[in-house]
């Protein structure tokens, strides 16, 4: 029976892993008991000095997912492959993952996961410089961050008064 498997690597070796685990199911002819390997990655859009970048982020550091029928044959082939530590389970024994898990990992069923997320890298409480607009070169401190629409309430200091102001993330940096 094909389940979901979680296996233990090397923290940034995941596609290295899962390359040498493809291969090598290819090579001891174990292809009819392998679906699919999978490392676990998400879309998120950065902003980096000033212009908005689309990356892949890994969302499980460490973690490949495996969907196989296991047997004794498999689970060895697996915990042999180079960069492999374990799996992830109660002592010996690998526990599968349970549809639900699966499908919130790799986003299938939902909508949400067509569009990419935002990595927020700004944080409440914190100092910025606007760097465009009207208040450019005017300092604040954040209030409320909305990751969703990439806006930033900011506290600006105009004529010895705190007036809050939504500015979008690229309108302003850190300051340091």
């Amino acid at each position: 029976m094909f389940r979901w498997y979680v296996i233990n690597t090397y923290s940034g070796h995941e596609n290295k892993v899962k390359a040498n685990l493809e291969h090598r199911v290819m090579s001891m002819n174990q292809a009819p008991r392998f679906r699919r390997v999978v490392v676990p990655t998400d879309q998120v859009i950065e902003t980096k000095d000033g212009q908005k970048v689309q990356t892949e982020k890994r969302i499980l550091p460490g973690y490949v997912l495996v969907n196989m029928d296991l047997n004794e044959d498999v689970w060895s082939l697996v915990k042999n492959t180079p960069g492999v530590t374990g799996f992830v389970g109660a002592g010996s024994k690998p526990v599968p993952l349970s549809q639900p898990e699966v499908d919130r990992i790799l986003h299938t069923g939902t909508a949400a996961g067509d569009r990419p997320r935002t990595q927020v890298q700004f944080s409440l409480g914190e100092s910025v410089k606007v760097t465009s607009g009207p208040l450019s070169d005017f300092d604040g401190e954040i209030v409320d961050v909305n990751p969703d629409q990439q806006k930033l309430k900011v506290l600006v200091d105009i004529f010895e008064r705190q007036v809050p102001v939504e500015l979008a993330f690229d309108q302003v940096k850190k300051l340091d």
